[in-house]
């Protein structure tokens, strides 16, 4: 005798997708009114819209100073000897704060309010403030590790060619 399965026959046993129950913390009350185009319903739509704004620039304005560990640590790796890797990773660290300034404009233009002028210095200025002052801990990591490596001058450089100022013997003194 031949096996064979009836593939119709378990139609019956197993319930459609109609009879599942529904996944865990599911809400039909809240997929209802998720749809709804009352005035409420805007408001509320449009005051959430308005704070995942505000926090998503928050995140933008704080996120040069949550890779300062991460650069810190490359510097670290990178040695006190003057090689191509280590001025690799300087000339990465010294110019994307420029870049982050000559852009500032145009990453923040998302989160701007809807009717302001989002090229503005003026809109989102402390979020901007916080940017700038983020990306100037990373230029100052940079310049720092630069003044370890021996790259800025120091006044000691300078002073070759400085005039020394002329000693002065007072010949009136006996000894």
């Amino acid at each position: 005798m031949p096996y064979s399965l009836d593939y119709r026959s378990l139609e019956n046993t197993y319930p459609k997708s109609e009879r599942l129950p529904p996944p865990p913390n599911f809400d039909k009350a809240v997929r209802a009114t998720d749809h709804s185009s009352s005035a409420a319903a805007v408001k509320l739509k449009a005051a959430n819209h308005a704070q995942i704004k505000e926090k998503r620039a928050w995140e933008l304005a704080t996120s040069p100073a949550k890779s300062l560990p991460m650069n810190a640590f490359m510097l670290y790796m990178s040695g006190n000897n003057l090689q191509i890797f280590s001025i690799g990773i300087l000339v990465m660290l010294l110019m994307n704060p420029f870049k982050a300034f000559a852009n500032i404009n145009r990453v923040f233009a998302p989160f701007a309010p809807e009717k302001s002028n989002t090229t503005a210095l003026g809109t989102l200025s402390l979020y901007k403030a916080v940017y700038v002052a983020c990306n100037m801990l990373t230029l100052g990591l940079g310049l720092w590790k630069c003044s370890k490596l021996g790259i800025l001058p120091t006044a000691g450089d300078w002073r070759a060619f400085s005039n020394p100022e002329p000693l002065f013997v007072n010949r009136d003194i006996v000894l």
